[in-house]
């Protein structure tokens, strides 16, 4: 290993040591920010040490395999044990070079996912029922918590729009890729002649923003409406004022909840909602003005970039991005896409280490 990384690996370490007495003090415990930052810090650093001391105890294990092969007796056993610790000492310095690539640090939070139907009508919204029972199946999967935050149905089933929260370890991390345009082509249930037709939805995956501090929001630029909600939910939802519609006026961003019984709690609600899109909306106005930064592999996050391609008649996945094919398509849209996650996290790990080793 390098020294200049292994003297970097050894701050981290000294810093983990840190990061453990101040989650023990007093001052976190009264401060929320800070405690969830140092928090989300801990998590970080206890991976890469974890992965650090398993790469010293693998060359502790070579040099004992070494000091073995003096016994003539022994030799060929050293030789097999010194073998094995080169092996897994390597594996780990490689995986510690990927875990100090720059990190993403909205990684740990949880998110946000939006889909919209597009193009192909009524075909469409069924299809964005479809997606958001896929999303649901993953985190069912994964043990994440999920919460619908708002839907506006569509007439003929599916979804004009939905909202979802999802909750989990490492959830914006593994869902960050799914922004974009998913376009589906099938032969439509309505379709007399049996040709098929090509839809598209809308996925927008946003990390959430923290009840505390991410997002300064002045109430004096808010307009907050309450009304009768509409669609099913019985009599006491279309007989009182429960639904919320919030206006943030500087942006002319709108969200509206109305699948709670409590005004309080759509409003609670619509605020989330409303605090996660102006956060979003400040990141990547900032990192349209990184003009000097590279493309990424996995594209350019633009939500009306077409990502993926979803053939039914074929039982076939597509993802644009990175020329991945799957013949497995019930299995994913039965929540099973951790392949495809996995194939876009290591391209984009793929293109860092690239962009690293021009930079040096």
């Amino acid at each position: 290993m390098k020294p200049s990384l292994l003297a970097r690996l050894e701050n981290l370490e000294q810093r983990l040591a840190e990061v453990n007495l101040l989650l023990s003090s007093e001052q976190a415990a009264r401060d929320l920010d800070a405690l969830r930052r140092l928090n989300r810090e801990h998590a970080e650093l206890s991976q890469v040490v974890e992965h650090l001391q398993a790469w010293k105890q693998a060359g502790a294990d070579q040099a004992t395999a070494q000091a073995m092969r003096e016994d003539p007796e022994l030799r060929a056993f050293a030789d097999e044990e010194a073998s094995a610790a080169a092996a897994r000492q390597a594996q780990e310095e490689s995986l510690l070079e990927r875990l100090l690539l720059p990190r993403d640090p909205n990684d740990e939070r949880n998110v946000i996912l939006e889909i919209r139907a597009g193009t192909g009508g009524d075909e469409s919204a069924l299809f964005a029922g479809e997606l958001l029972r896929m999303y649901l199946r993953l985190a069912e999967r994964l043990g994440w918590q999920t919460e619908l935050m708002s839907e506006s149905a569509a007439d003929l089933g599916g979804y004009k729009e939905v909202i979802l929260r999802i909750a989990g370890n490492g959830a914006y991390s593994r869902l960050k890729f799914e922004s974009g345009g998913h376009r589906v082509q099938r032969v439509p249930q309505t379709e007399a002649q049996g040709r098929i037709h090509t839809s598209a939805c809308t996925v927008a995956v946003m990390a959430e923003a923290d009840e505390l501090g991410d997002v300064k929001i002045d109430p004096e630029e808010l307009r907050i409406d309450v009304f009768r909600a509409s669609g099913a939910g019985g009599q006491h939802v279309n007989k009182t004022e429960s639904a919320v519609r919030i206006t943030h006026l500087p942006t002319g961003i709108v969200v509206e909840c109305q699948d709670d019984r409590s005004q309080h709690r759509n409003r609670d609600k619509a605020m989330k909602v409303l605090a996660t899109r102006l956060r979003d909306r400040q990141q990547r106005e900032a990192h349209s003005r990184e003009a000097a930064h590279r493309k990424s592999l996995i594209g350019s996050g633009d939500r009306s970039e077409r990502i993926r391609t979803y053939n039914f008649p074929q039982g076939r996945l597509t993802d644009h991005r990175i020329n991945l094919t799957l013949y497995k398509l019930d299995r994913v849209m039965d929540g099973d896409l951790d392949e495809i996650l996995s194939a876009l996290s290591m391209a984009h790990q793929a293109e860092q280490l690239a962009a690293l080793a021009e930079a040096t």
